[in-house]
């Protein structure tokens, strides 16, 4: 009998772990309301996106073109990180224009801070942002201290870009080079260890080099991360499954 109640209590004190959810919002705007704004890939970006992430969560919500507004993504995502629980992971990704220090909803721009304000209010213990827009990098200015970039403690921030650079899509593969190359690498090819994870380290090694070439240089992808984000696994995979495709 007290071997069992040892057990047991063993297995509650797991339970926490065992029971980490991810939350994931995903939000793509294709359609701003004139031929001059309108984009081709991100929308199809963002279903892509959030299609890969149902493989490893149920708890994905997905807003695209004019449902991807400000009131609603905010809402979403204070939603979510309302649900979070300690030891649980928030993921937001988003596709569509941006410009510096925003990320353009359909209907206006979204600074980066109102992100924050909401994660960082979150009990998640892991935030993952991921940005496919033009000046993407801007993303940083979120974590200076006295001038200089500082990685915070449970984020890891993916940036389709530099600051001062535009992110690029390409009709003919169909897709965005940021999110193509997310796509790749979270499928396996991000996997250099071979041992179907991909931790966010690995995936980023793989998405810069990827678009990088895709995009003859102009485009380079940015992280930023403490090292103990780095080995942490975004996405797992079955190389049965991915050869069969």
């Amino acid at each position: 009998m007290k071997r069992f109640l040892l057990i047991l209590l063993f297995c509650v004190m797991l339970a926490p772990v065992a029971g980490a959810r991810t939350f994931v919002l995903v939000c793509g705007v294709s359609n701003y309301g004139d031929s001059i704004n309108n984009l081709s890939q991100t929308t199809k970006d963002a279903k892509a996106f959030a299609k890969l992430m149902k493989t490893q969560t149920p708890d994905v919500t997905l807003l695209t073109s004019k449902y991807a507004n400000r009131e609603n993504i905010l809402s979403k995502l204070r939603a979510l990180c309302n649900r979070a629980q300690a030891g649980d992971r928030v993921i937001f990704y988003f596709s569509g224009h941006g410009t510096p220090d925003h990320f353009v909803a359909s209907d206006g721009p979204v600074p980066y801070s109102n992100l924050f304000a909401l994660l960082d209010r979150s009990e998640a213990k892991e935030k993952i942002i991921l940005i496919d827009a033009c000046m993407a990098g801007t993303i940083a200015n979120q974590f200076k201290k006295g001038g200089t970039p500082k990685a915070k403690e449970g984020y890891a921030v993916f940036a389709s870009c530099r600051g001062n650079e535009l992110s690029l899509e390409s009709p003919l593969a169909g897709q965005g080079f940021f999110t193509k190359g997310l796509l790749k690498g979270m499928r396996g090819r991000g996997d250099y260890d071979s041992n179907q994870q991909v931790t966010i380290k690995e995936l980023f090694k793989y998405v810069f080099a990827d678009v990088v070439k895709r995009s003859n240089d102009e485009q380079h992808p940015q992280l930023i991360a403490p090292v103990d984000m780095m080995e942490k696994v975004i996405s797992t995979w079955d190389a049965e499954a991915s050869s069969a495709k």
